[in-house]
């Protein structure tokens, strides 16, 4: 998001023209020349850290078990485009769900605008699997390898050699086994857990397109988290662009206090103390060291205001309450606040977007629920063959040809039977063996023909009855109308 225009009366903090070497309103992770600015934030130490570790392990956790761990029979998340069924904790949805997969995806979208408006970006910083691998994974590696941000950048920017060479030959080797297992997990998620293990155990000639789209997957995990890191975020995700409509003065963000913190300027302890004891004039909190920059994972300065980069990851706030500790000044220069809170105003919960975003989400839930809970143990639909509308036999009678789509939508295996009910007379003759036999989740379409008297007819038309029967008791029927000769 852009910085916003300062209000009247409001301090307008000064821009930080020695960390994106150039005056210019660029990506902090651009030069002026277009180039790309290699970032090396510093970890900090905090109890935000900590938090965020411990969510980061669960989610990894989480992650990984998700297409792994099987629910009534299916991983606990399935989207199989191919077979076109999506299973979520259980719940099994197909094509034919249109309704259910449209509240479904509404209430995602509601949910991610809602959470939004609450919390700001606590997604981006806390659970998005971007953050979550880069800062919890790839980088503690590179780190345990290559030593500290400024001994890495010193080695970066030096020749090739044998140190340079072995260390960047291990971190990537390392990297390709987390990328490979990334891959494989990512993949997973779509084809399910029993057919990726079927493709990696057989013979690679067997299932040479699985070889090829698992290597390009890979390679695409490591390009990302070796290379592209945080520009993910800052060039890529598009919802970092849709904050300025998804935030308003009243929802969470990590900012910096200017009231507090200004005028910043570098001092040492010794003149804090004076200032405290009223020998010079008193400045800022803020004495301008930089932790908060050197800790920033997109390489943002977070006392310029809010800023389309920012990911809320709380770095800059354990970076900058560990200042704070050594100069004896008060934490949360650096906090979870809101704009409004910066200006002296209350932070409201309850305003007109939230109201309008919970009501919506509970209307749309139950909706959702209900539909859920409405749909019935076979989805069945009765349509006509391609072909002539209908066939006049030798006997006069006229046939239409129709064809039966049904889908097991239970978790057990069953079978049905179609009989014709109406009109009167009526014949039904099935093509193929029957009864049908279905497993859970199959769908078959059976081949009909229906032959009615002429006398039946009325007007061109006749509604016909059809009743299915299933071996599990269940029985339902369904009507579709037969045409004939008008005359």
């Amino acid at each position: 998001m852009a910085n916003h225009p300062p209000r009247p009366g409001s301090f307008v903090p000064q821009q930080n023209v020695g960390v994106l070497d150039s005056p210019e309103e660029v990506l902090s992770t651009m030069t002026r020349e277009g180039k790309r600015r290699w970032l090396y934030p510093t970890p900090s130490h905090g109890k935000f850290t900590r938090r965020r570790r411990i969510v980061a392990w669960a989610l990894i956790l989480v992650y990984l078990l998700l297409p792994v761990i099987p629910v009534n029979g299916q991983p606990a998340v399935l989207l199989d485009f191919i077979h076109r069924e999506f299973a979520l904790f259980g719940i099994i949805f197909y094509p034919t769900d249109t309704l259910l997969l449209m509240f479904a995806l509404i209430l995602v979208i509601l949910t991610v605008v809602f959470g939004t408006a609450l919390l700001g970006r606590v997604w981006c910083g806390w659970a998005c699997p971007q953050t979550v691998y880069l800062e919890f994974v790839y980088r503690p590696v590179e780190r345990l390898i290559e030593g500290r941000e400024h001994v890495r950048k010193r080695r970066d920017e030096g020749p090739w050699t044998w140190d340079k060479i072995w260390r960047k030959t291990l971190k990537i080797s390392i990297y390709l086994v987390i990328s490979l297992v990334l891959a494989h997990t990512f993949v997973a998620y779509f084809v399910g857990w029993d057919h990726l293990l079927a493709w990696m155990t057989d013979p690679p000639t067997t299932h040479w397109g699985f070889f090829v789209m698992m290597a390009f997957t890979t390679a695409l995990v490591m390009f990302d988290f070796t290379y592209f890191r945080e520009q993910m975020c800052t060039i890529t995700c598009p919802y970092a662009r849709m904050q300025s409509v998804l935030l308003d003065p009243d929802s969470l963000i990590v900012s910096y206090d200017p009231n507090r913190g200004e005028p910043r300027a570098k001092r040492s302890k010794k003149k804090i103390e004076m200032e405290r004891q009223g020998l010079i004039p008193a400045l800022g909190d803020c004495i301008d060291c930089g932790a908060c920059v050197r800790t920033c994972p997109t390489g943002i300065d977070i006392r310029d205001g809010l800023q389309m980069e920012c990911i809320a990851c709380t770095q800059c706030i354990d970076a900058c309450d560990a200042i704070m500790d050594r100069i004896e000044k008060p934490r949360g220069l650096i906090r979870y606040t809101s704009e409004n809170a910066l200006a002296g105003k209350p932070t409201r919960i309850l305003r007109p977007r939230t109201v309008l975003y919970s009501a919506l989400l509970l209307v749309l839930g139950a909706l959702f629920v209900m539909a859920l809970t409405s749909r019935g143990a076979y989805d069945i639909n009765v349509g006509r063959s391609v072909g002539a509308p209908y066939t006049i036999l030798p006997d006069e009678r006229i046939a239409n040809r129709l064809r039966f789509r049904v889908r097991n939508q239970t978790n057990h295996p069953s079978a049905f039977s179609i009989e014709a009910v109406a009109p009167a007379g009526v014949e039904l003759r099935v093509v193929g063996v029957t009864p049908v036999t279905l497993e859970p989740g199959e769908m078959k379409r059976v081949e009909t023909w229906v032959i009615v008297p002429p006398e039946d007819f009325t007007a061109g038309s006749v509604d016909g009855v059809f009743r299915l029967n299933f071996d599990d008791g269940f029985s339902t029927d369904a009507t579709f109308r037969l045409l004939g000769p008008s005359e």
